[in-house]
Order: structure tokens, then C-alpha cells, then sequence
């Protein structure tokens, strides 16, 4: 009996010594672990560090023990505060955008930007983007532009390869814009900020675009001269009362941006084209300082370029969809002047008051004759393609209920 109770006993202690060996690492240290460093894994990493932190992020935090005497992350309280703003300035709704093209305006950059954020403050109540659209600058343009970046995210920067145009920038700028009210002005602080209240104002009485007027320019008559002439013409051909088209500072709605198509020279008659799309356009007086950096960088050529510009403008708006109604009008008037000189002519032939063999005017009715025939087909064959492509026909659209 002894014998048989001690064979048994044996076999209890190896039984258990075997179900020790299967049991798990973790509860195998469980004797051992008071001795451990709390919340510790096998990489030596607290347990309770975001998934989402990164080392560079962890670095800038302090760990301090909480109630419980365990370890936990706290963040730094100036990178917290730091990380709060830039989320604010890059996720929160944005009311109002303004969009800057400039080339080589080093100097006015700083004050523009000061007196930007002063009139953006209390206009949009923080929620604003300025983007500045560097037009191949060949100083030191883009090194300002880096530094106000990086002071406030919500001066952003695109920057050209090249020269590219004023109305390239623009089209690039109202591309990017998320505001609701888009405003444009030059960076050679002409344009004064303190302004956009007053265009946002008449923007708020029922207008889509409100373009500002220099009434008291501060310019050299070689410049304001051409510019009146140059505005009166624009006036009377596009059909809307304006005295400057040609005034950089003007807000739109944000419908207008997005549907105006901006290439070439196109941004002197965004009044004009985005009258043509039905959109309500009027102006305001507005304040405008001399020149205090650099120099103008138009010439007098632009004025020449500016009327093949107003023409093209109104070939593509206005009869880009009734080609006859501008080559058919012209064509028929030439054939009609034509047509009445060789009848006055082949009537005095018949009295025997000349000879058509020496009358140069009758070869130049025919030629008339001609030309208007011509001008008539150019407009018949566009019509064709016209018809043609009007299944790709795009409409302004103002609302849909």
C-alpha cells in the first residue's frame, strides 16, 4: 500500500510539472512581474502611444505618470496648440479667396501681406486663403513668398517655370480658389486692400461680379490716355457701361469664376465675357495708390493687342454659335455695294454715257460682288459645324430646383 501510494504521488508531481512547461509565456512570468517596467512591450515602446504618431512627433511630447502611477503621452502644450491652428487654417470652410498674380514684386510682398491679414480678419472672420501665382519672377519673389508661407498656410504659392501671362495666372488661381467670394488684385499695392469690404458689400445687393473703377488714377498720361479711349471702345462693342475693365481689383461670385474660361490676354474683358454668360456685373469707385517698388510691367503695345483681343472675344462669345449672322451681315452689305456700283454703271453704258472698258470702279464692283458671295459661304459652312457640335453645347445654368 505504502508502495502504490507513492508511485502515485510521483505521477501527480510529473503531471504537473508538464502542464507547467505548456503553459504560456505570459502567465509563466507572472511571479516575475512586479518587477517589470509597467506598460512596456517586447520593443521597449509604451503600450499607450498613438498608432498614428510618428517618431519624429513622439519625440516632441513628454511622458508623465498619471493616477495610476502608469506612464502616459502627454503632448507638449506648443505643438498641440501649433498643430490646432494649421488643422483650422487647412480644413475649415473657406469664405473668402484672393488671388494675386505678380512678377517681381519683392518689395510690396511684406506690407501687402500685413495689410491683407489686417482687412481679411474682420471681412472673412479668419476664413480666407490668399494665393499668390509667381508668373516666372526673376527676383527674389519666390524666397518672400516661401517665408510668408511658412509663417501662415493660408498664403499659398504657385509658382511658373516661365512667363506665362497674367491670364494664365488667373485661370490657375480661380482653379484653385474654395472660397465662395473670389477677389483679385495686383501686388504692387496699387490696389488697396481695405477695398474688399466695399466690392463684398455690392456683391451682397444682388450682383455676381463687381469690378472696381480707378476714378482717380495715379498713372502717367501715356497710360491713362490710351486706357480711356481703350475703355470707351470696349464699352460701346460689348454692350456693358463700365469705366475701367481693365482694373485688377474685383470680386466674383464663385460661380462666375468657375465658369469665365481665361486664356490668352482674356483678362482685360472678364466684365464683358462673364456679361455674355447672363452673369450681373456692375462697379464701384475704388482707391488706387501710386507705384511705391519697381515699374509697370505693360507697355504701350498691350492697347494694340488689347483691340485683336476685344475682336476675338467677340467672334467666340457672341456669334461663335451664328457664324452667318457676323460673315453673312458683312458678306451681304460688301455684295450689296457691289452689286448697286456695277448697276450704276451698266446704266449709264446703256445711255451711252461711258465705256466700261475704262472704268476701274466696275471691276471693283465685282470684286465686292465676290467678296460678300465668299463671306456668305464662310458663314453657311460654319453653321454647319455648328450643327454639327451642338450636342456638345454648354449652357450657363444660374440655378436648378
Amino acid at each position: 500500500m505504502a508502495e502504490e501510494e507513492n508511485k502515485q504521488h510521483s505521477q501527480q508531481r510529473h503531471h504537473k510539472r508538464r502542464f507547467d512547461n505548456r503553459r504560456p509565456n505570459s502567465v509563466q512570468g507572472l511571479d516575475n512581474r512586479e518587477s517589470e517596467q509597467p506598460n512596456r512591450d517586447s520593443d521597449n515602446k509604451p503600450k499607450n502611444i498613438p498608432q498614428n504618431t510618428t517618431k519624429e512627433n513622439y519625440s516632441r511630447k513628454e511622458i508623465l505618470p498619471n493616477s495610476k502611477g502608469n506612464a502616459s503621452v502627454q503632448p507638449n502644450q506648443n505643438t498641440r496648440n501649433k498643430n490646432n491652428d494649421n488643422r483650422q487654417h487647412s480644413n475649415s470652410h473657406v469664405n473668402i479667396s484672393v488671388v494675386i498674380p505678380l512678377l517681381n514684386e519683392e518689395e510690396s510682398l511684406p506690407k501687402l501681406t500685413a495689410k491683407l491679414k489686417e482687412t481679411l480678419a474682420v471681412s472673412a472672420r479668419e476664413k480666407y486663403e490668399v494665393i499668390f501665382i509667381d508668373d516666372g519672377s526673376t527676383d527674389s519673389s519666390f524666397q518672400v513668398l516661401k517665408q510668408i508661407n511658412q509663417k501662415d498656410n493660408r498664403f499659398k504659392v504657385i509658382r511658373f517655370r516661365r512667363n506665362y501671362g497674367k491670364s494664365a495666372a488667373l485661370a490657375v488661381g480661380f482653379a484653385e480658389a474654395k472660397g465662395e467670394i473670389v477677389i483679385t488684385m495686383d501686388a504692387d499695392l496699387q490696389d488697396d486692400p481695405k477695398e474688399i469690404p466695399h466690392l463684398i458689400a455690392k456683391l451682397n445687393e444682388g450682383y455676381d461680379l463687381v469690378s472696381g473703377w480707378k476714378k482717380k488714377r495715379h498713372d502717367p498720361f501715356h497710360k491713362t490716355i490710351p486706357s480711356r479711349f481703350f475703355n470707351f471702345v470696349t464699352s460701346t462693342v460689348s454692350g456693358i457701361k463700365l469705366h475701367d475693365f481693365n482694373c485688377g481689383l474685383k470680386a466674383y461670385r464663385k460661380d462666375v469664376v468657375k465658369t469665365l474660361q481665361v486664356y490668352g490676354e482674356m483678362h482685360r474683358y472678364l466684365p464683358a465675357l462673364a456679361h455674355w454668360d447672363g452673369f450681373r456685373v456692375t462697379e464701384i469707385p475704388v482707391t488706387h495708390h501710386a507705384r511705391q517698388f519697381g515699374k509697370s510691367k505693360f507697355g504701350f503695345s498691350r492697347f494694340f493687342k488689347g483691340f485683336l483681343d476685344l475682336l476675338t472675344v467677340l467672334f467666340t462669345t457672341r456669334y461663335v454659335k451664328r457664324p452667318l449672322h457676323l460673315f453673312g451681315t458683312v458678306g451681304t452689305l460688301l455684295a450689296l455695294i457691289g452689286f448697286g456700283t456695277d448697276l450704276y454703271l451698266t446704266i449709264e453704258w446703256s445711255l451711252g454715257k461711258t465705256s466700261l472698258s475704262n472704268r476701274p470702279l466696275a471691276l471693283f464692283g465685282v470684286a465686292l460682288i465676290i467678296v460678300g458671295v465668299q463671306l456668305i459661304s464662310f458663314g453657311l459652312i460654319g453653321e454647319l459645324l455648328v450643327k454639327n457640335s451642338q450636342k456638345n453645347a454648354e449652357y450657363s445654368v444660374r440655378e436648378r430646383l
